[in-house]
């Protein structure tokens, strides 16, 4: 049996010293979340009282989540981020790969000129005023497609996936092209499938990408019952618009519940997030190493 080397105290300082950083630093990234959970969770009036931290729900109550579920603006700003979040993220999916698939090929005409090109668009752009008079003038005011089809590539992502496709064998590309596939059957059947992780790591981008987006639906629609939940949230939160929640409400009553509604509303707009992000996490490392390292 081999005889284990003990660190020496100095090391035995560092590693508890890391610890106890960590530590803190897990304290400060999670306690925000526990906060806002706790208050959604609490009585009214007696969060209203309560001052300083808050380490559980005061007086356990589902009030804010009964006023939260009985706003039909949240069901249907739920809808309207899960049309934008699916389509959205089929539309990025889609372009994206085509877009890294070409800019990857060693074979493609002027490939360092095409590569700068693409990466120029990452530092400059038209700014907002002319994409909102290319979106009006296309007719796309007031509808999903202005949201979705503006942002259809993100060339940071698309570089990532470029990256990672050129670090597949180009053997494989041949093979294929001897049996008598196309490009696009050498796409969908042995890049994409052999890029899995990198995939994963692109739906996460993208999808928590449109699932957080509201600036873009406040400058692009003009109907309310089209707003996603995000933007719905932002009235609350920002604009305070808390009518439709406090109807039933006293007026000494609505400020107290106003607020543990904001946190409800918090967590009702995140929770989807969260309960999804763990299945893809094992993805994202190895994704962002393969799209980021070339041997």
């Amino acid at each position: 049996m081999k005889n284990k080397i003990k660190d020496s105290i100095p090391e035995r300082i560092f590693d508890g010293f890391n610890i106890l950083i960590l530590f803190l630093l897990m304290i400060v990234t999670v306690y925000p979340l526990l906060y806002v959970l706790f208050a959604s969770l609490s009585n009214p009036a007696s969060f209203a009282l309560h001052k300083g931290i808050l380490l559980w729900p005061q007086k356990f109550s589902l009030l804010a989540y009964k006023a939260v579920c009985d706003n039909p603006m949240i069901g249907r700003g739920y809808l309207n981020t899960l049309i934008i979040v699916v389509g959205g993220t089929a539309i990025n999916l889609l372009m994206t790969s085509l877009g890294a698939y070409v800019l990857s090929r060693p074979n493609l005409p002027y490939k360092r000129f095409m590569n700068l090109f693409v990466m120029f668009t990452m530092f400059f752009s038209g700014g907002l005023i002319p994409s909102f008079l290319v979106v009006s003038g296309m007719g796309l005011l007031d509808s999903y497609w202005a949201i979705l089809l503006p942002g259809a590539i993100s060339t940071y992502n698309m570089i990532v996936m470029r990256t990672s496709f050129e670090t597949l064998p180009i053997s494989l590309e041949e093979s294929a092209l001897i049996d008598g596939a196309n490009e696009l059957t050498v796409l969908v059947r042995i890049i994409l499938p052999l890029s899995a992780p990198v995939v994963a790591v692109m739906l996460l981008f993208y999808g928590v990408g449109h699932w957080n987006s509201w600036f873009s639906a406040m400058i692009y629609l003009r109907t309310r019952i089209k707003y996603p939940l995000q933007l719905i949230l932002r009235e609350i939160l920002v604009e305070n618009d808390l009518n439709n929640m406090t109807v039933d409400v006293g007026s000494l009553d609505k400020e107290p519940i106003g607020e543990t509604i904001k946190y409800a509303t918090i967590v009702v707009a995140t929770l989807p997030i969260l309960c999804i992000y763990p299945f893809l996490q094992k993805y994202f490392t190895k994704g962002i190493m393969i799209g980021a390292v070339k041997e």
